[in-house]
């Protein structure tokens, strides 16, 4: 390499790697002065205040009112302008399709949610385009506008965004990414809906405060989301965490996925619906059975319902088990639709994992619920989209400098 473009080629990423790490300390720990920046991230002053002046110009950040004087004059303080630019994330479920606009810190400013059931991918595909038109046509004003679109399934996403295999929705080689690039003309990211709900926990909900977090999305069928040091664990070519897979039952029935005995068979909302409907349950005279109906009536102290809830929490256990003794994880969070069943899940769940997880795996280790209710996907395929764009933003703007 020329020596002067290896000169550059440095300089550029060393000054991208430091706008970087400017903005995530202002970004996490809002309002702070540009010395104090300094002071934290190791670099000069004459260095972040050009930096700033980046962020400035690109309105990521923002000067508020002078703040605390420890002497001398009182500094000008500098915050994350969430408002700059607003980020669109999909959660898309067997049975419902949940989207957010939130902006750039995760705030949610408008959600469209629709149910469905047994739609074609035609079909799926339209409901998207109109959640994704209501959610852009509802964005505020703003310098950047949508940052971008990302997507949570049910499925398996390979590390280039291709949907390989979603078999509860029966999508095989889907390449949805491109199909939405084309009609938005905005950055795109496919993700796992568990991976998705792992890192939204992680980001904004029950895991802001652990490491190593294990995300069980129980919905009609089951995904598993990894969290290992801190990070999204998705193995080499993207394809970890179907978990909802794994063999609990060795000559149980056959999953749509082709094997035999999946715990997603026993422990998910489909399991629970499949259960449900053999016990002929009176309902008013609506429809097909759903969830709704059967927590209604566990409100209202239905034995043998309440007996369907506390069978599924014991399968939960069953797999959750499993997991703590591959992973050792500090934290098990259960997020997705099943997550509202909370109240008849938890007692026989705890006491499969009490009983069976080995002692030492249980020391220091929290099972609980999602804080962020049926969102956990949705706003973590936001975040991805919302990192992508700080990121190319960055880089961007350094490229057109240096």
């Amino acid at each position: 390499m020329n020596p002067r473009v290896n000169k550059t080629w440095n300089h550029h990423v060393v000054k991208e790697g430091n706008k970087s790490l400017v903005l995530k300390k202002i970004i996490n720990h809002s309002p702070i002065s540009r010395a104090a920046v300094a002071q934290e991230v190791g670099l000069n002053k004459g260095t972040v205040s050009s930096l700033v002046n980046d962020l400035l110009e690109d309105h990521l950040i923002c000067e508020s009112g002078p703040g605390k004087s420890s002497g001398g004059r009182r500094p000008v303080m500098l915050l994350f302008n969430e408002k700059a630019g607003y980020s669109i994330g999909i959660d898309i479920g067997v049975n419902y399709l949940l989207g957010v606009l939130t902006d750039l810190s995760g705030t949610i400013c408008h959600e469209k949610e629709v149910t469905f059931k047994n739609l074609s991918y035609e079909e799926i595909e339209n409901q998207l385009f109109n959640t994704i038109d209501y959610l852009m046509a509802s964005a505020p004003e703003s310098p950047h506008g949508i940052v971008g679109i990302g997507v949570g399934v049910p499925g398996i996403v390979d590390n280039h965004g291709e949907i390989l295999l979603a078999p509860n929705l029966k999508w095989k080689n889907l390449n949805l990414k491109l199909i939405l690039e084309n009609k938005y003309q905005l950055p795109v990211i496919i993700e796992n809906e568990a991976n998705a709900g792992a890192y939204g926990e992680k980001k904004y909900g029950a895991g802001k405060d652990s490491e190593h977090i294990i995300y069980v999305s129980a919905g009609i069928g089951i995904g598993v989301g990894l969290i290992l040091n801190g990070s999204l664990y998705k193995g080499s070519k993207g394809f970890s965490g179907e978990l909802g897979h794994m063999t609990i039952q060795v000559n149980g029935p056959t999953c749509r996925c082709g094997n035999k005995g999946c715990w997603e068979l026993y422990a998910s909302e489909q399991a629970l619906l499949t259960a449900a409907e053999k016990m002929q349950l009176t309902l008013p005279t609506k429809k097909e059975l759903e969830l709704s109906d059967l927590l209604s009536l566990a409100e209202q102290g239905d034995p043998k319902v309440i007996a369907l809830f506390e069978q599924a929490g014991d399968f939960l256990g069953v797999g959750i088990n499993n997991i703590i003794n591959s992973f050792n994880p500090q934290q098990v969070i259960i997020g997705n639709r099943m997550a509202s069943s909370y109240k008849w899940l938890n007692k026989t769940l705890t006491e499969r994992v009490s009983n069976q997880a080995l002692w030492f795996q249980q020391n220091d280790l929290t099972i609980c619920f999602s804080e962020l209710s049926t969102f956990s996907s949705a706003l973590g395929a936001s975040a991805f989209s919302i990192e992508n764009f700080l990121s190319v933003s960055i880089q961007q703007k350094i490229s057109m400098n240096v």
